[in-house]
């Protein structure tokens, strides 16, 4: 039996008027995973443990089965990994955004979602402006971008910027958690301050904004740590060889660390206009190679942010006809068995633009396993799976058994 994760990150939701007081998932036209689910045995899986913040990186880690309480070490620690940067012993990181400040309020947390060029100019001018001995910038995709902090203290209480669109960013900069990182947090605040003086008249942000986009005018650090210590999914589970494919630093680099090999695609994007094509090529062709792969498609999550209902709508069902069903068709051919799991790391709802706790729907297809009594996919059909509410590393335990 081989193993096929396919993740659409945050597509769970809440009803939605508009739709009829439907979720996304409920409104979607998703034959496929509706029939795998009917096929399949479901359920719903709680991601984020009591006392974390429904992050992405937190939830992913919970569906790979890791207890986040003991490996759980920050966002840009785990990012780094994904663009080759090893993070020394006394080292920090952080994830980097950079992002779009309108009249002292974040106004998105993307830039405009900027493009890698644009952002990587960028980068290379903050890097020659405010790097150091101590601080180095380090490039990843789009707006997503990495800060290295040598003698950093983690200890710091960071807002991330999808979380507080609309907010002054002055109320919500870095604040230490003890007097250890005062030292941290003040030098963090500066960086923040001094870039958006660099980075109002820099070019690439008078051109965006003749053009009537959103200047890259801030970059905005949050989730610090150091190095993790994770098992991999080959010690843990036994599972011989693996594969990620994602379009998104954090998830190729939790699947470094997970003993994954990452695997690229040109076109992905982390958007709605992403190669969806290629990943399922790629998916295809991992699943021939190894015995695991995870497949992680950002495009749900981005519109929930937006609070595009209509978007997100349209990336659930691209994620039905332009992924899991193409998939289904090949693999259904083999002689092995490959196993599919789908399900989001946490809801994104249209309404609040941001990432909230509560358990996700999954379904488990097995060829020729038993079925529960779920029709289809949706949150509210999970429930009445047969494997109940699951926690920690439950539901890899249910993939893999």
């Amino acid at each position: 039996m081989k193993y096929l994760i396919i993740l659409g990150d945050g597509m769970a939701d809440e009803p939605i008027a508009k739709l009829g007081n439907k979720t996304i998932l409920q409104a979607a036209n998703i034959p496929t995973m509706d029939m795998l689910a009917k096929k399949g045995k479901n359920g719903l899986l709680v991601t984020v443990p009591d006392g974390f913040h429904p992050g992405s990186e937190i939830a992913n880690l919970t569906v790979m089965g890791y207890d986040v309480a003991k490996v759980f070490e920050g966002r840009g620690s785990l990012e780094a990994a994904s663009i080759g940067v090893e993070i020394e012993p006394g080292e920090m990181a952080m994830r980097c955004n950079i992002i779009c400040v309108e009249n002292g309020k974040i106004k998105n947390h993307s830039a405009g979602h900027i493009s890698n060029e644009e952002a990587y100019e960028l980068v290379d001018f903050l890097e020659r402006e405010l790097g150091s001995d101590v601080v180095s910038f380090h490039k990843g995709i789009s707006y997503r971008h990495l800060l290295k902090i040598k003698g950093g203290n983690k200890h710091v209480s960071c807002t991330p910027p999808h979380d507080v669109p609309g907010t002054p960013y002055a109320d919500v900069m870095v604040k230490a958690d003890c007097k250890e990182a005062e030292e941290t947090a003040n030098l963090l605040n500066d960086l923040i301050l001094r870039s958006q003086k660099l980075l109002e008249n820099h070019p690439i942000n008078i051109k965006r904004k003749a053009e009537g986009k959103d200047p890259a005018n801030s970059i905005w650090p949050w989730s610090a740590g150091y190095k993790p210590q994770m098992k991999t999914l080959s010690e843990s589970y036994g599972l011989k060889r693996g594969a990620v494919i994602s379009a998104v630093d954090l998830i190729k680099g939790i699947g470094v660390y997970a003993g994954l090999k990452p695997i690229e695609v040109e076109g992905a994007t982390g958007l709605y206009d992403t190669n969806y094509e290629g990943k399922v090529k790629a998916t295809i062709d991992a699943l021939r190679e190894n015995d695991f792969v995870y497949l992680h498609i950002e495009a749900s999550d981005e519109a929930g942010h937006e609070g595009n209902v209509d978007l997100k709508l349209k990336t659930v069902e691209y994620l039905e006809n332009r992924v899991v069903k193409p998939i289904f068709e090949e693999v259904s051919k083999w002689d092995e068995p490959v196993a599919i799991a789908i399900l989001p790391d946490h809801p994104t709802p249209c309404r609040i633009k941001t990432h909230v706790a509560d358990a996700v729907p999954f379904l488990i297809y097995k060829p020729g396993g038993e079925a529960d009594a779920v029709e289809r996919y949706d949150e509210d059909s999970a429930k009445k799976g047969s494997l109940g509410t699951l926690t920690g590393d439950e539901f890899m335990r249910a993939l893999l058994s």
